[in-house]
Order: structure tokens, then C-alpha cells, then sequence
């Protein structure tokens, strides 16, 4: 191999470190390290790893795992236990302490990541994110399906919007026009009026809109999540679920302490993405006024 080459790779991997502050003595100065945090982020992931699981998932020595994990659950961050199913592997799930942590964690990687793209233009962004693409695309164990990112609106986006919604939902539902009236107010109404306390997204891949979110300012302390779609070639990439994580996020970070949300009992894929978000279902009545008969929910998150 040319030892420029070699030479390259080395340099990338030290400027990398530095710009994120691995080499510091806690990660995003919290008493953490970046494996601790790795760690606390996977086990946030899910209500309980299998100890076994996480350890192959993370690729961590069995003894350096274990010796972290007591000193976790010492610090109360998590409890250990039988695994469901096989009383003979351990299991891990985070505290409601442990949970914490990894909320000031996520904030402070979020904060840090924001602060490296306010930096960037919209094109130079768009690079960033391929050029990240293509090293995990070629680096990574398995050929992974094409990456996606989530950008803010264009232009063209708004009718997009509208249109996809109209179209998908009648093909796929059977709903009729009303809805895509109703589409269209609430874009224009999020055109018009849109202030710091609302925002949306759109999902991309390979330069090609695959959904979409919207957040609302509905008061000072609620805010609504609106219009969540995800084109049918881009489903199962998890790019519904990161749409609604960015929704609460944003929610979060804007200060509202209720995130509320309006859907139909037939929306089978999106109902089980808020539930896995932490939404509770609170209202439910029957509808008729789209098309086919269903159940109009209203689910609530607290923030």
C-alpha cells in the first residue's frame, strides 16, 4: 500500500478526533468517555439488551463490558436482571437516572453536530453528509441501502408536499379529496405564519424527496406534529422514525412540554411510530369525512 495513502487516513482520523473532542478527558464534557457514552446510547435504544448482545453488537471485550456495567448500576444509571425468555443471560435496561443521562448526552451530541453545520452552506452540507455516505458505504461490514439525510424546506417543497399526500393516500387508503384540501390549508397556514416555534423537514435520498414532518406551534406549551409521510420505496430505511425523532427534538429544544398529534386507526406503520416515540393514544371518535370509515386518534407526548 502507498504510504500516502496510509499517511492520508492517518491525518483524516486525527483531524476527525479533534474536531468531535474524543481525546478529551470526558466526551462533551460530561464525566463520560466515548465508549461509556456508546454504551449508555445503545441501551437507550431499547427497554432491555441482552448483556451478551450488546457486547457483539459493540464489539467490546466481555470483561471491559461487564466491569462498565457495574459501575453503571452503581451509579444507578441502570439495572441488571435475567434476560425475558432465558434465565441464563443477563440483561440491561437504563434507570429513569440512567435515562437522563443519556437525554443531557444526546442534547450535547446534537448541540455539537448543529454547531459543526451552522457553519456550512446548504451545498457544502449536502457534501458533508455524501462524503460521510460513501466512507460508511465502503468501510461498512454489509452493503447498506443508499443513505438519507434530512434537510430544511425548498423551494418546490411545499406543493410537494400536498401532492404526495393527495396522491399516496388515495392510492393507498382509498381517501378522497377532502383530505388533500385539508393538506393544502395546513401547508399554506405553515407558509403564511410559520415563526422560531415551528419547523419542517424534508427526507432525501440521492437527491430525491422520501418524506416529510411537521412541527406547529399550537400555544405556548404545545406544540402539534403534522403531515408525516414516507414514500413507499423509502420505508423500512427507518426513516419514518427518524422524522418523528427529529420532531421531538425540535419540540424539546423549543421548550413546548406537550407534543399532540391527529391520525387514523388505519395508519397501521405510523401509529406504531409514535408509540415506539412514547406517544399515548387519548381520544379516539368515528369518521367518515375523508372516504372510508375510520377512526380519527388524537395521541399526546409530554416533553
Amino acid at each position: 500500500m502507498p504510504p500516502d495513502r496510509i499517511d492520508a487516513v492517518r491525518a483524516f482520523n486525527r483531524f476527525y478526533t479533534s474536531i468531535i473532542g474524543v481525546l478529551n478527558e470526558g466526551l462533551l464534557q460530561t464525566p463520560y468517555s466515548l465508549t461509556e457514552a456508546r454504551v449508555v446510547f445503545e441501551l437507550a435504544r431499547r427497554d432491555a439488551w441482552e448483556v451478551a448482545e450488546l457486547r457483539r453488537s459493540l464489539g467490546l471485550d466481555a470483561g471491559y463490558l461487564s466491569r462498565m456495567l457495574a459501575r453503571f448500576e452503581a451509579d444507578g444509571l441502570i439495572v441488571r436482571g435475567r434476560a425475558e425468555g432465558d434465565a441464563r443471560r443477563q440483561s440491561a435496561r437504563l434507570t429513569d437516572r440512567g435515562r437522563e443521562v443519556f437525554r443531557d448526552l444526546d442534547s450535547r451530541s446534537t448541540a455539537q453536530i448543529e454547531r459543526i453545520l451552522a457553519g456550512l452552506a446548504e451545498d457544502e452540507q449536502r457534501r458533508l453528509l455524501g462524503a460521510m455516505a460513501a466512507i460508511e458505504g465502503i468501510l461498512g461490514e454489509h452493503p447498506r441501502p443508499a443513505s438519507y439525510l434530512l434537510r430544511p424546506l425548498g423551494p418546490g417543497d411545499l406543493g410537494w408536499v400536498v401532492q404526495r399526500h393527495g396522491a399516496l393516500y388515495a392510492a393507498e387508503y382509498g381517501y378522497n379529496a377532502a383530505f388533500e384540501t385539508l393538506v393544502a390549508r395546513v401547508v399554506a397556514d405553515y407558509a403564511e405564519g410559520h415563526g422560531p416555534g415551528d419547523n419542517a423537514w424534508i427526507a432525501e435520498i440521492d437527491g430525491r424527496p422520501a418524506g416529510t414532518i411537521f412541527c406547529a406551534r399550537e400555544s405556548d406549551r404545545v406544540a402539534r406534529l403534522r403531515l408525516l409521510l414516507v414514500e413507499p420505496f423509502a420505508r423500512g430505511r427507518g426513516v419514518g422514525g427518524r422524522l418523528v425523532e427529529e420532531c421531538v427534538r425540535f419540540a424539546r429544544r423549543s421548550g413546548y412540554e406537550e407534543l399532540v398529534l391527529w391520525t387514523h386507526d388505519i395508519l397501521g406503520d405510523a401509529r406504531r411510530l409514535y408509540e415506539r416515540a412514547g406517544f399515548e393514544l387519548t381520544g379516539e371518535e368515528p369518521s367518515e369525512e375523508y372516504g372510508p370509515s375510520l377512526n380519527e386518534q388524537t395521541w399526546r407526548l409530554k416533553l
